[in-house]
């Protein structure tokens, strides 16, 4: 597809009448689920739901690294914030997100030292401006930010840095996709796979979701032309009874991903198990510091105690992030919760479904 055509009306059309004729009497509906917290907010800005016949469900799975990211995260960096040595260093979307009975933007308020950042480097950067600190950056974020993560962690070392660490607290999507398929009350047909993660772990990550567990998986753009070409992609291996993981994303996505990132990670972190919200502990889902960098695991460094953490009641976040319910289902959406005063995760981020609900008034 010629570049400046992503976004052509009248291809989209024909995508969307190609996706009513093929579903022209089917007789069961079908369910597909991203996992990219930018394809979400693409499908609602652009209002791709309408352009799909009733039978096609579209719903948005657990694709915002800050909504997945567990209270008792947040709950364990905001004790870090109160202990007068540390200044916290994040991303901005983090401040803002509720923990159990405070937040780091409350703590902020309060006197506490936390720096918005826009990389882990200018967190490191922090650290040698500040020696007489020592600078905690949050890492929160999928395979797409990990790298990184693990770059700077590697050149702290190799400086011989002793006022940095980072608490880890990154995921791994492809466990999270096979937990989904399990989801008693929720039937997965198939994935549109996240295409930013996908660029650094490639397609063969997914195979043994198609091949095990029988999941048709596209990775696709965030263009609107992507999505729905993505959508009909997943629809042909659904009706043709062939799961299998193709590439809408060429211009982008390999099977075999990017080979540096993975050594680099590999170097740095391995599995773990890990917490989401809405989604309980999956194995093998999370990534911590391996041994030889554990000098820079905040946990470790600061064994911080928290209490048992607890999100408010009415917040249904954790069944938005499962794809079971949609933002206005919950009752506290557009009501107690908006961007100014979000109760839970999936309203403060930008990347978050109820965030983009509201936003585009859906």
């Amino acid at each position: 597809m010629p570049d400046g055509d992503y976004q052509n009306p009248e291809i989209a059309r024909g995508y969307a009448d190609s996706l009513q004729k093929r579903l022209a009497g089917h007789p069961t509906s079908i369910t597909l689920m991203e996992v990219c917290g930018t394809h979400t907010m693409s499908i609602y800005q652009h209002g791709i739901r309408d352009l799909l016949p009733p039978s096609l469900r579209l719903v948005s799975g657990p694709g915002c690294p800050v909504c997945v990211t567990p209270v008792s995260t947040l709950d364990r960096a905001i004790a870090l914030a109160q202990q007068k040595d540390i200044l916290i260093a994040t991303f901005g979307d983090m401040v803002r997100v509720p923990g159990s009975a405070s937040s780091l933007l409350r703590e902020q308020a309060l006197g506490a030292h936390i720096q918005i950042v826009y990389s882990p480097l200018d967190a490191l950067a922090l650290a040698r401006r500040n020696p007489q600190k020592h600078i905690v950056f949050l890492g929160i974020g999928f395979e797409t930010t990990a790298p990184t993560v693990a770059a700077t962690l590697v050149k702290a070392q190799d400086e011989g840095m002793d006022n940095f660490s980072v608490l880890c607290a990154h995921k791994t999507m492809p466990a999270a996709m096979a937990a989904l398929t399990a989801e008693a009350n929720l039937t997965v047909d198939g994935y549109l796979c996240p295409a930013h993660v996908s660029t650094i772990i490639g397609a063969d990550a997914y195979r043994f979701l198609a091949e095990e567990r029988r999941i048709p998986c596209v990775i696709t753009g965030f263009e609107p032309l992507d999505i729905l070409q993505g959508i009909n992609m997943a629809l042909a291996q659904i009706l043709e009874n062939q799961p299998r993981v193709d590439i809408q994303y060429q211009r982008f996505v390999t099977p075999a991903g990017n080979r540096l990132a993975q050594a680099l990670l590999a170097k740095v972190l391995e599995p773990c198990d890990a917490e989401w919200r809405g989604l309980g502990t999956i194995a093998g889902s999370g990534l911590r510091l391996r041994e030889e960098f554990a000098s820079f695991d905040a946990e470790k460094i600061w064994p911080v105690a928290i209490p048992p953490s607890q999100e408010s009641p009415d917040c249904r976040c954790g069944d938005i992030l499962k794809g079971l319910i949609r933002p206005g289902d919950c009752p506290l959406f557009a009501r107690t919760c908006t961007p100014e005063n979000p109760v839970g995760a999936c309203m403060v981020s930008s990347e978050g479904t109820c965030a983009a609900a509201y936003r585009f008034g859906i």
